[in-house]
C-alpha cells in the first residue's frame, strides 16, 4: 500500500517533544517492551533530532545522532514502514554528522538489520550484545569531510555602532542584505506577511541561497503572522524554503499577544538588527553591530518563537 508523502525536518527537542515522544513510546516501548528508564536518556537534550511527519503534520518517524557520533532511535511507526522513511532519516542523520565534521559516526543494530546499514556504508564491529532482551550489533563508518566551500573570514568584533534611520524600501533592502551576508550560523526574522517587496526580492532572495549554501549549520528562523497573506501570491522565499527545509524553519503565532504584535525585524548573530515600529511601514532603524538592542530583539523573538507552531501552509509534499 502507498501511503501519502511525508517530509523530513529538523526536531526542536523541547517544542517537538510530544511527537517524538509518541512514535518512540509506540515503537521502543510498546512494540518492543523497553523499559521507559533505558529509552529515555539525558542525551536527549543535547542530540540533534530529525522527525518525519505526514500530509498533516503527524509525526510517523524519529531519529536522533548524539554529540559523541552515535546515530540512534530511529523508529517508525508500523503503518509507514517499507516506504522509505527509515532510509530518508539515515540520510538526514549522516549529511548532518557530515556537517558537524564528524569523521566517523556509530550505531547499535538488530543483526537482522545489519544489511539495511551497510547498504549506506556501515560495517560491523564486534559481538552482538543484548540490551533489554533485544540482540544488538554495534556497527560504525568512516565519513569523507564534506568538501571546504568558499566563505569570508569571520570579521572581528567592533565597537557598537549607533542605529541609522531608514525611510524607505530600497534602503531596508540594502541593510537586510548586509545583515545577510555577514550572518553566521543563524538569522532570525519577525514578520507580518513575509512582505512580498522586501523579502521576495530577487537579491534578498539570493543573499538567503548564498547563505544556506556557505553556512555549514546556518540556520532561518522565521514568525509569520498571517500565512494567508503571505501566500496570497507566488513568493520566492518560499519556495527557497522548502527546496532547503534544512536551512529554513518557518513558525506562526498561535497565542492572541503573539498575533497582535505590531513591530517587524531581522537579527543575525553577528549582533545586527533591522527594526521597524510598524510592520505595515518601510520606516525604521537599523545598525550592523549593536549588541544590547540585538539581544533584547532575539530575547522577545525566542519567548515568541516557542510558543509558535510549525507552519505546514508553507510546506511543498514529499520534502
Amino acid at each position: 500500500m502507498k501511503l501519502p508523502d511525508y517530509r523530513i525536518e529538523p526536531a526542536d527537542y523541547k517544542v517537538d517533544f510530544a511527537d517524538l515522544r509518541a512514535v518512540r513510546d509506540s515503537v521502543f516501548i510498546i512494540e518492543q517492551h523497553i523499559p521507559a528508564d533505558l529509552e529515555q536518556d539525558d542525551k536527549d537534550p543535547h542530540s540533534h533530532h530529525v522527525i518525519a511527519r505526514d500530509n498533516h503534520h503527524h509525526p510517523v518517524g524519529t531519529g536522533r545522532l548524539t554529540p559523541e557520533g552515535q546515530i540512534g532511535r530511529i523508529a517508525v511507526l508500523h503503518q509507514w514502514r517499507n516506504q522509505g522513511v527509515g532510509q530518508s532519516l539515515l540520510r538526514a542523520l549522516i549529511e548532518r554528522a557530515q556537517k558537524q565534521g564528524l569523521a566517523k559516526i556509530i550505531l547499535d543494530a538488530p543483526p537482522t538489520a545489519t544489511g539495511f546499514f551497510q547498504k549506506f556504508g556501515f560495517i560491523s564491529e564486534g559481538e552482538v550484545f543484548s540490551v533489554a532482551g533485544n540482540e544488538l550489533r554495534r556497527m560504525n563508518m568512516q565519513l569523507a569531510p564534506l568538501a571546504e566551500k568558499t566563505r569570508p573570514s569571520a570579521k572581528p568584533r567592533v565597537a557598537s555602532i549607533p542605529a541609522e534611520k531608514l525611510d524607505n524600501l530600497e534602503t531596508h533592502l540594502d541593510s537586510a542584505i548586509r545583515l545577510i551576508v555577514e550572518a553566521r550560523r543563524q538569522i532570525c526574522i519577525y514578520t507580518r506577511d513575509l512582505e512580498h517587496g522586501l523579502y521576495g526580492h530577487n537579491d534578498i532572495v539570493e543573499a538567503f541561497r548564498q547563505y544556506a549554501i556557505n553556512s555549514r549549520d546556518g540556520c532561518v528562523h522565521i514568525i509569520v503572522q498571517d500565512t494567508f497573506a503571505a501566500r496570497g501570491k507566488p513568493h520566492a522565499l518560499i519556495d527557497l524554503a522548502q527546496k532547503l527545509p534544512s536551512s529554513f524553519q518557518l513558525r506562526t503565532p498561535v497565542e492572541r499577544e503573539d498575533q497582535q504584535y505590531s513591530s517587524a525585524f531581522l537579527i543575525n548573530d553577528r549582533d545586527g538588527y533591522l527594526f521597524r515600529l510598524s510592520a505595515e511601514r518601510y520606516q525604521g532603524e537599523w545598525s550592523p553591530n549593536h549588541p544590547a538592542r540585538k539581544r533584547q530583539l532575539y530575547e522577545e523573538f525566542d519567548r515568541i518563537w516557542q510558543r509558535c507552531r510549525p507552519c505546514t501552509e508553507f510546506r511543498a509534499l514529499g520534502i
